[in-house]
C-alpha cells in the first residue's frame, strides 16, 4: 500500500488538520508516514500546501515527485489546479469549488470549473455551504476530508477514530461536529 497525498489551499483553511487527521489515522494502521509542510504565509492567507505520503513500507522521501501524487486535496479550486503537475495520470482531485480570492488576479472561476472538468477523476463539492447547512460551520475542511476518504485508501471507521483522537481534549462537542462533517463527505461522493 502506498498513497502519495497533496494538501492545499490558503492559511486558515483546514489543511494541516486535515494532515493530521490523515497521519493518525495511518499510524495507528501501523503505517509509514512522512510529510513536508510549507506554510509560512498561513496567518496572512498564503498558499499553504503539505506533502503527505503513506505506505506499507519504509518512505525514503517526503517529498512528492512531479507526475506521482495519487491525490490532491484541495480546499480551493485554483489551488488544485496549481498542483496538478504532480498528479499522476490516474490522480484523484478532490477539492472545494469555492474560490477563496485572495489576489487581485485570480482566475475567472469558470475557467477554473472548465479546467478540472477536464480531468477524469475529481470531485467538486460546495464544503462551505454543506457545512453552513448542516450547522458545522467550521468543519468545512473535514467535509472534504470525508469525501477523499475512498481516494485515500484508509478505512472510513480509522478516519472517525483519528478524529477523537486528534480533536478530544477540545470536547465532545467538537469530536461530533467533525465526525458529522465527515460523514457528510462521504455521502457527498458517492
Amino acid at each position: 500500500m502506498k498513497t502519495d497525498i497533496i494538501l492545499c489551499g490558503v492559511g486558515g483553511q483546514g489543511i494541516l488538520s486535515i494532515a493530521t487527521i490523515i497521519g493518525e489515522a495511518a499510524m495507528n494502521e501501523n503505517l509509514y508516514i512522512k510529510q513536508a509542510e510549507v506554510h509560512g504565509m498561513s496567518q496572512r492567507g498564503g498558499d499553504v500546501q503539505s506533502n503527505l505520503r503513506i505506505s506499507s513500507e519504509p518512505i525514503a522521501s517526503d517529498l512528492i515527485a512531479k507526475g506521482s501524487a495519487d491525490v490532491i486535496i484541495s480546499m480551493e479550486p485554483m489551488e488544485a489546479l496549481r498542483y496538478l503537475p504532480y498528479l499522476s495520470k490516474e490522480g484523484w482531485i478532490i477539492t472545494s469549488s469555492t474560490p477563496f480570492v485572495n489576489i487581485p488576479n485570480y482566475p475567472d472561476i469558470e475557467v477554473i470549473k472548465a479546467d478540472l472538468d477536464k480531468l477524469p477523476n475529481v470531485i467538486t463539492l460546495d464544503i462551505e455551504q454543506k457545512a453552513k447547512d448542516a450547522g458545522v460551520p467550521r468543519s468545512a475542511n473535514v467535509i472534504l476530508l470525508g469525501a477523499a476518504q475512498k481516494a485515500l485508501g484508509i478505512e472510513y471507521g480509522k478516519l472517525e477514530d483519528a478524529i477523537r483522537r486528534v480533536f478530544g481534549r477540545k470536547g465532545e462537542a467538537i469530536v461530533e461536529a467533525n465526525i458529522k462533517a465527515l460523514a457528510i463527505g462521504r455521502e457527498a461522493q458517492k
